[in-house]
């Protein structure tokens, strides 16, 4: 049984998955079957990613979780190559607030783009956040993608932490990319903690949600079965907001600060870490633990298995304590 030796250390992953059920089916007859079988069933691990460019895709402005994962990223990636607004409010003021922040946080290099408008206003919380004078942004939200992909022949990472509205338009448009993209979405949820409700990004759009599901090649859902939980919350009394909100904090710790407070006061008392955890997975961080399953989106987004859906990848759990010391970290000043 030395034939797993002829699996090389570098050789590509799908590679090494390929190999391992090769093994596992010679060898079936001695008791391998079973781990053949079950490797074939969870298919190849996604390809490593580390470095490519990030293209981040977000409905900022309503929860602060979006802000806090922009900021994440603004920081400490940079491969920070796009940023995209979807659900926008009043035609770019996402877009103004994801432009403002960045600015804040040194990143005049990151381009951002509006993107889709859904005609939704409840889920906006962030007016005075941005100053007067931030322009409004580029509308072009194809061309802005193939210039990204257009300047490496790798991977390039999508970020999804609002409606999947641009990734679909962009998919439908452009459906070679659907090769190049490797997505990383927070949304959709199979027993949501809370029963009587949808997950939000893909309540918003469904058809979106039941397009990407459907047609993406790598997609990694973050679902609200793992973000969805009080391990997850920020609060007004949390460390974190003291920390944001204190009297020497730089002004980007003030505009999220603010920004939660703001959410506090307005819509509710927590505010979920959703995005800044699909953030960590998009890097491939050992926060969350994910298989893959078939899946359908319904026409009431909710996500149902189904041996005739589509393959795709689905968290499972995450390491909160492990979570919070690197989002610590991540917004230390």
């Amino acid at each position: 049984m030395g034939d797993t030796d002829s699996i090389e250390p570098n050789e590509p992953l799908e590679s090494q998955w390929g190999s391992l059920i090769g093994f596992a089916e010679r060898y079936r007859n001695l008791g391998y079957g079973t781990l053949a079988d079950k490797l074939r069933t969870g298919g190849p691990p996604p390809p490593p990613v580390l470095g490519t460019p990030l293209i981040h895709d977000t409905d900022i402005g309503g929860d602060p979780d979006d802000a806090i994962a922009l900021t994440c990223a603004a920081r400490n990636l940079p491969e920070l190559a796009l940023v995209l607004t979807t659900d926008e409010h009043r035609g770019g003021d996402r877009a103004r607030l994801a432009r403002h922040l960045l600015d804040l946080n040194g990143r005049p290099d990151v381009p951002v783009v509006a993107g889709a408008e859904l005609g939704n206003s409840r889920y906006w919380v962030a007016d005075g956040l941005t100053p007067a004078h931030v322009p409004a942004q580029h509308t072009d939200v194809l061309a802005a993608v193939h210039a990204v992909c257009s300047r490496v022949e790798t991977p390039v990472r999508w970020l999804g932490t609002g409606p999947m509205t641009n990734l679909s338009h962009v998919l439908r448009h452009s459906p070679e990319l659907a090769s190049r993209l490797a997505i990383t979405q927070m949304g959709g949820a199979i027993d949501h903690p809370d029963p009587a409700r949808v997950e939000h990004n893909f309540r918003l759009d469904p058809d979106a949600a039941r397009h990407v599901v459907a047609t993406a090649q790598r997609l990694l859902l973050v679902t609200a079965e793992v973000t969805f939980r009080a391990e997850t919350a920020v609060t007004a009394d949390s460390e974190l907001v003291q920390y944001l909100t204190a009297p020497h904090a730089p002004a980007w710790a003030a505009l999220l600060g603010t920004h939660l407070e703001r959410w506090f006061t307005d819509m509710h008392p927590a505010s979920m870490q959703h995005d800044p955890l699909a953030l960590s997975a998009a890097l491939q961080l050992p926060f969350v633990d994910f298989t893959r399953a078939t899946i359908t989106v319904d026409s009431d987004a909710r996500i149902r298995p189904d041996t005739d859906g589509h393959p795709t990848w689905l968290t499972t759990r995450a390491d909160y304590p492990a979570f919070w010391a690197w989002l610590t970290k991540q917004l230390h000043y």
